[in-house]
């Protein structure tokens, strides 16, 4: 029989086999490093964008918050000034002088009624005067109440009085000037 050694065949297979696989291992580590290594440059990237995005928003928002400052002080400024101008609105609407208060009284007064004494005292008038008869000085106190200017009108006092022998009524009346009401403006109130 025969014999042939096969041993360093095998061992030579054994070895060629074994470096096979160490040259495939380290393929397959040299690949999975390659693939590791790019994903990790690429999620580098990724967060290097983000973060300009980051940046960028952030340098937009500043922007933003220093328009919003501005827009504060113009809204700010906007309601002063139409505080300013319901105040002088206001001031408008209650304006009433003694010119115009006199003014709507001489309208009211009739013929054959004469005033003698007007005096003003705050938002109270009192007015001494004489006239023919009652019934003017009832149509007097009507035309009074009916102005715009005058309210709460009394007859203090009715009494004849002999004026170069005609027999006159004497009066004496108070009312007050009457201010219209009017509404601030909600910013006003604010």
């Amino acid at each position: 029989m025969i014999r042939i050694n096969l041993l360093p065949i095998r061992a030579a297979k054994k070895k060629e086999t074994a470096l096979q696989q160490i040259i495939i291992f380290a393929a397959s580590v040299v690949l999975v490093l390659v693939v590791v290594l790019s994903l990790w440059g690429f999620k580098l990237g990724q967060i290097a964008g983000a973060e300009k995005d980051i940046q960028a928003a952030e340098a937009k928002l500043n922007e933003l918050k220093a328009k919003i400052g501005k827009l504060d002080q113009v809204n700010k400024l906007k309601e002063e000034v139409k505080k300013k101008l319901d105040v002088l609105a206001l001031l408008r609407k209650n304006k009433t002088g003694p010119a115009t208060r006199l003014a709507t009284l001489s309208d009211v007064t009739p013929d054959q009624l004469w005033l003698e004494k007007y005096r003003e005292n705050g938002d109270q008038i009192s007015i001494s005067g004489l006239a023919l008869n009652e019934e003017l000085i009832a149509q007097f106190i009507r035309a009074l109440e009916d102005s715009p200017e005058y309210e709460r009108v009394e007859l203090m006092v009715s009494e004849q009085k002999d004026v170069a022998g005609t027999k006159l009524k004497r009066f004496d009346l108070t009312f007050k000037i009457e201010r219209p009401v009017v509404e601030a403006s909600p910013a006003a109130k604010k």
